[in-house]
C-alpha cells in the first residue's frame, strides 16, 4: 500500500492579513488606554505619579544627563525633525517617480499628526507640575506627540527599506537607530517631567496602529528595488 501523501505545509497569512490583525489589536489596546486615562483609573493615575516623581528626583540630582535628554528630545527627537526626515525621503521618492509611495508616505504622516492632535484637544490631560521643572512643554499631555510622531515615522521608513528588498544588514542597521529613537523619544520625555508614563505608552501605541494600518494599503510600488 502506497504511503499517504504529505500534508502541505500552512500557507503563512498574507501581509496584508497580518497588518489588519495587528491594526485591530494595537487599536484595541489604544482605546483601552484612552478610556483608562479619560476616567482617571487610579492604579494607572498612581502609577504615572510613582514613576513622574521618582524620575523627576533623578533628573533634578543629574543634571548632565538632563541636558542631554534635552538636547535629544528637542534636537534629534523633535516632531519637527521626524518630519522633516519624513519629506527629505518623500523627495527623493518623487525624484525616482515613485509618487505613490511618496503619497502615501507624507499622508499617513499627516493623519498620525491630525489624530494626535485631535486627541489632546478632546483628552485635554494636564501635564506634570513641579515646582523645580527641569524643562516645559505647551499643549496637553494625552498622548505624547514625541513619542507617537517617532514610532509613525520610524515604522514607515523601516517598512519602505522593507518593501524595496533592502538587504538584511541594511535593515538591521536600520533597525537599531530606529528602535533607540523610538523607546529613547518616550523616556526622555518622562525623565524631563513633562509627560505621564500612561502618554508616552499611548503615542507608542497610536503610532503603531497608524503604521500598521497605512500597511493593509495595497502595495503599488516594486517588491525590490532597481
Amino acid at each position: 500500500m502506497p504511503p499517504a501523501p504529505l500534508a502541505a505545509p500552512p500557507r503563512p497569512p498574507a501581509a496584508h492579513t497580518v497588518a489588519l490583525r495587528a491594526a485591530f489589536a494595537l487599536g484595541l489596546c489604544s482605546t483601552v488606554l484612552l478610556v483608562l486615562v479619560v476616567l482617571r483609573w487610579s492604579p494607572l493615575t498612581a502609577l504615572d505619579g510613582a514613576v513622574a516623581r521618582a524620575a523627576h528626583r533623578r533628573a533634578v540630582g543629574a543634571p548632565d544627563l538632563t541636558h542631554a535628554c534635552r538636547v535629544l528630545t528637542d534636537w534629534v527627537w523633535d516632531p519637527l525633525t521626524m518630519r522633516l526626515l519624513c519629506a527629505v525621503v518623500a523627495l527623493w521618492l518623487v525624484r525616482r517617480a515613485r509618487w505613490w509611495t511618496a503619497a502615501w508616505l507624507v499622508v499617513t504622516c499627516a493623519l498620525g499628526t491630525l489624530l494626535q492632535q485631535g486627541l489632546k484637544a478632546a483628552v485635554d490631560r494636564p501635564r506634570p507640575s513641579w515646582p523645580d521643572p527641569v524643562d516645559s512643554a505647551a499643549y496637553a499631555a494625552f498622548p505624547s506627540g514625541h513619542a507617537m510622531t517617532a514610532t509613525v515615522v520610524c515604522g514607515l521608513l523601516l517598512r519602505l527599506l522593507h518593501q524595496y528588498g533592502a538587504g538584511r544588514g541594511v535593515r538591521r542597521a536600520a533597525l537599531g537607530p530606529a528602535v533607540a529613537s523610538v523607546a529613547g523619544v518616550g523616556l526622555t520625555r518622562v525623565w524631563l517631567g513633562v509627560h505621564w508614563p500612561s502618554d508616552v505608552l499611548g503615542g507608542w501605541l497610536l503610532g503603531a496602529t497608524v503604521v500598521a494600518l497605512a500597511c493593509t494599503v495595497p502595495d503599488r510600488w516594486p517588491s525590490r528595488a532597481g
